[in-house]
């Protein structure tokens, strides 16, 4: 049904409505794993409260609509993508040496395309975002300061952002933003309980994960985020050693790239690929398990926000990281020649009208969004 419905657009040249397509996702997304109809009620409404919400929680359309925005970055070198990346997919952990890390924390998502859709995809995020938000940089600002960071990254053929003796203005920034641990565990402990019998398996997989030792364990009902809002979601919560400790397990579906292209799967390969990326220092406690994805729970785990930087200069050097950041993904491809002489050919500000572009798009349909 999707395979015939993508057909007749492409032949058109114009894409279905947001209705439409968002009914469509979730249909397919229902014939993949098991999906949580009150979650997609709050993520439908979550949508109306603000454009960005709204882009976040449509990734399904930028995956359906982004070539036919901007077909001119459609024949660029394909690499494993992020797929779903914004300037709220950032954000810390610890390694395996227990320093504190910062970089892209979400490849659900992943998949193979032009490394063009990543950074377009993440410029728009910022374009989007700035305008609610009210950063100090211009459109074109902060198109060039990713663009620019993405460049030098694939030039000093990457590297990973370790918030140690480097970094220290990034260190600040996310030392502030998990300093109150005690806010972060009595959020987590006011989530509603969950019974194990009702888990489905997921209570004694998470049990598993914990150190020898932790007691009081207790599951929890948590919603986060916007784009997985609907898959099963499993947090577990217990004391161990004078503190508290948290594990999570995530459905992990198919990338909406599969239900574009009228295929389900693979589920974790693409996703994987990233995880395992050798220019990154990847958290230790991230792993997939058949259709699930296992995390930790920390303080230290966190999302870094653009919102509330202090100066224009700071909003600039935070967009140059994600371009680094985005060239360390990338990188795994090992194509980092192609891309260099892709970018090469491209005029000066390619990006910066590609996102007012797609801006324009994400705008139109949210509108139409908010008149359900």
């Amino acid at each position: 049904m999707d395979r015939v419905r993508l057909s007749v657009r492409e032949s058109a040249g114009t894409l279905p409505s947001i209705r439409r397509t968002t009914l469509a996702y979730e249909r397919w997304l229902g014939s993949q794993l098991r999906v949580a109809r009150g979650d997609l009620r709050v993520k439908h409404a979550a949508m109306r409260e603000s454009v960005f919400a709204f882009f976040r929680g449509s990734f399904f359309r930028w995956a359906e609509g982004w070539k036919e925005w901007c077909p001119e970055l459609v024949t660029a070198p394909q690499v494993t993508a992020a797929g779903d990346l914004h300037i709220a997919n950032f954000g810390t952990w610890r390694d395996s040496e227990g320093r504190l890390v910062w970089g892209v924390n979400d490849f659900d998502e992943a998949w193979p395309l032009p490394y063009t859709n990543d950074l377009l995809r993440l410029t728009t995020s910022a374009l989007v975002a700035g305008r609610e938000q009210g950063i100090a940089l211009s459109d074109a600002r902060v198109a060039a300061a990713i663009l620019d960071g993405y460049t030098e990254g694939l030039e000093m053929s990457g590297g990973p952002f370790v918030l140690a003796e480097h970094h220290q203005w990034l260190r600040d920034m996310a030392m502030a933003r998990i300093s109150d641990a005690k806010a972060f565990w009595q959020k987590l402990e006011a989530c509603p309980s969950l019974a194990m019998r009702g888990l489905d398996g997921m209570g004694r997989a998470l049990r598993r994960t914990f150190p020898r030792g932790a007691s009081s364990l207790r599951f929890v009902r948590r919603r986060s985020g916007l784009g997985s809002l609907g898959r099963q979601r499993v947090t577990a919560l217990a004391d161990y050693r004078g503190g508290k400790v948290s594990r999570e397990l995530k459905a992990i579906a198919p990338s909406a790239c599969a239900w574009v292209e009228g295929r389900s799967g693979p589920r974790r390969h693409w996703q994987r690929r990233l995880l395992r990326n050798e220019l990154r220092c990847g958290d230790p406690f991230v792993r997939l398990d058949r259709a699930w994805l296992l995390r930790r729970l920390a303080p230290d785990c966190r999302r870094i926000d653009l919102a509330g930087l202090p100066t224009g200069r700071d909003e600039r050097r935070f967009l140059t990281a994600m371009g680094w950041e985005t060239a360390n993904v990338h990188l795994a491809s090992r194509c980092r020649k192609a891309i260099l002489q892709d970018l090469a050919r491209r005029e000066v500000d390619w990006l910066y009208r590609a996102a007012r572009t797609a801006a324009g798009e994400v705008q139109r349909d949210f509108d139409a969004w908010r008149l359900k």
